[in-house]
Formats: structure tokens, C-alpha cells, sequence
């Protein structure tokens, strides 16, 4: 079975996790969100790519979600001594490397989804990781503060603000323009069926789908969403905001709809959420519990996701 997945960050990589191990012959493409990569010390950093890489090859902060584990953070307190920032963004000495390496591969003329491929070289994720994009997009957003209205980067917002400054409007800067990576429209075309797991649907999987023929190349496939909101608040992180800037209700059911039937042929929803069970607007909705506790919790929630698409496919 060959299946893509369209993946942000935590979320999305615990959700392979379980789909990895309940599908453990299946072809699995994995297709990350560039929109939160940001520069900072003189490094390119890739969030979203990076924490799938180390969930699936063992070396993530367990805790976190986020970050590698066993980190110490000897050079974030000398940058601290030199009164060099943001301090806000932390980044830990085991991780510095995987940006200086991604940095000086970049700089040497490689693109991202080479510098990635050489990366999962060492941590082995069991699939095959591809940035949604070679091309530079940054998730941007406006917020209106004391400091009057002005737009900030998509990891200003969520880490040093955390969210809390009212979102006017969320752009991904230059998705218009961008071209998908090598791969990408193959891996999908391709494709036996294409899963979204429960990332955020406004700047994970929906800045995935703004790159130029992406949606339209998903839309052709059986596709099965994970629900990411579960009794009316997102799992973890903050995706109500997200959802708020944009006009959609934070409900299984609003995001469902968002997605669309055009693009959304099955979705899951917690039991929490079972009143939208049914159909909704030709989306075939199923309810189960979505709490990814463990790895055989999620595998459960994975082996769901492909029931309903071999269903839908028959």
C-alpha cells in the first residue's frame, strides 16, 4: 500500500508514529510544512520537518514533542552572554547541529528536499520525508498591538506570544509563487490513498495545500482527515486561534467542512464529537476516540484512518 501524509509538527509526527507501526509494509511519503521555517543565528531552521525526523527516528524529547532528547543548552547560554537573541526561541546543542549542517548544505547550493534526504539518512525514519516546497514560504500574521498593527513571523507569534495577540490575518508568504518539491505531485499521484493527520488545518496542512497544485493533486485520491479538535478545543497547541483568524468555528465538524468535500472524501471525530458522525455534505464522518495516549492508541486511531479509506474506496 503506498500512502502520503500531509504533516506539521507534533501532531502529525505522533500520528506516524502510529501509522508506521500498524502499517509496517505500507509505502509511506510524508509531505512537511516549510510555512514555519524561520532564520535565526545564521541558520536555517525547519520545525515541522525536523520534529518528524526525530519523532520517527527515536531522537525526540518525548515530553516536548518538540526538540531532541537528552539536550543541554551550553550555547544558548553563551549566546545569552553576549546578549545575543531571540531568547524566546530555544534551541538546544544537539539540535544547533542539525541546523548548521542544513545551513552549510543550503549555502553550498543544495535544496531542501536533498539537505533533508541527507538528514533522514542518519535518523532512519522508516519513510520518506519531503518538504512540501524547495522554495522559501514563511507563515506570516498580522496582530494589532500597543505597538499599532504590523505583521510578524508565524514563530513570533506562537512561541514569544503564544497566541495570545489576536491573529487579523494569516498569510503564507510566497506559497503563491512556490513550485512542490521534487517528488511531491509523483508521491501523491502515486498514491493508494492520502491521510491528513490531526495537524493544525490553517498553517500546517493548509499552508501544505496552498503551494500550487498540491490540492488539486491530493483532491484526486481517496483522502481521510484525523480530526486535530476533539469536544470543541484543539488536543494540544493552539489551533483555535489559527481557526479564529480565519473565520472557521473550532469544532470537528467546522473544520471538516473547511477542508471541504472536495478535497475530504472521509474524517474521523472523537467520541467526544459523535454528533457529527454521519455523513456531512458528502464527507463520509466516523467517530472513535482520537487521544493519541500511546503508541497502540494511535496505531488504533492510524488502523482507522485506513479502514475508512479502504471502505470509501470499494
Amino acid at each position: 500500500m503506498r500512502i502520503v501524509a500531509l504533516a506539521g509538527g507534533i501532531g502529525g509526527a505522533r500520528f506516524l508514529r502510529g501509522l508506521r507501526h500498524t502499517a509496517p509494509e505500507a509505502d509511506i511519503t510524508v509531505i512537511g510544512n516549510t510555512g514555519d521555517d524561520i532564520s535565526l543565528f545564521g541558520l536555517r531552521i525547519c520545525p515541522d520537518l525536523d520534529t518528524v525526523m526525530y519523532t520517527l527516528g527515536g531522537g525526540i524529547n518525548e515530553e516536548q514533542g518538540w526538540g531532541r532528547a537528552d539536550e543541554t543548552f551550553t550555547l544558548r547560554e553563551e549566546l545569552a552572554a553576549y546578549e545575543v537573541g531571540p531568547a524566546w526561541f530555544t534551541l538546544g546543542d544537539r539540535d544547533f547541529a542539525t541546523h548548521i549542517v542544513r545551513t552549510q548544505m543550503l549555502d553550498a547550493g543544495y535544496p531542501l528536499s536533498a539537505v533533508t534526504e541527507a538528514l533522514c539518512d542518519r535518523w532512519r525514519p522508516g519513510v520518506r520525508l519531503l518538504p512540501m516546497t524547495d522554495d522559501r514560504v514563511e507563515t506570516h500574521v498580522v496582530i494589532e498591538d500597543d505597538g499599532g498593527k504590523r505583521a510578524v513571523h508565524f514563530q513570533e507569534w506562537w512561541v514569544r506570544l503564544h497566541a495570545g495577540t489576536p491573529a487579523r490575518s494569516i498569510a503564507a508568504v510566497g506559497a503563491d509563487d512556490a513550485k512542490p518539491a521534487p517528488g511531491v505531485l509523483e508521491a501523491i499521484e502515486a498514491a493508494d490513498l492520502v491521510v491528513l493527520p490531526p495537524s493544525n488545518p490553517v498553517v500546517s496542512i493548509g499552508t501544505i495545500l496552498a503551494v500550487p497544485g498540491i490540492r488539486a493533486a491530493v483532491a484526486a485520491k481517496t483522502v481521510v482527515g484525523v480530526s486535530p479538535i476533539i469536544g470543541g478545543a484543539p488536543v494540544r497547541g493552539m489551533a483555535d486561534a489559527c481557526l479564529t483568524a480565519i473565520g472557521v468555528e473550532t469544532s470537528a465538524r467546522a473544520v471538516a467542512a473547511h477542508y471541504g468535500p472536495d478535497l475530504l472524501d472521509g474524517w474521523l471525530v472523537d467520541t467526544a464529537d459523535d454528533g457529527t458522525a454521519g455523513d456531512l455534505d458528502g464527507i463520509a464522518v466516523r467517530a472513535r476516540p482520537l487521544l493519541m495516549t500511546d503508541l497502540e492508541a494511535t496505531a488504533d486511531i492510524a488502523r482507522a484512518a485506513l479502514d475508512l479509506a479502504e471502505e470509501l474506496r470499494a
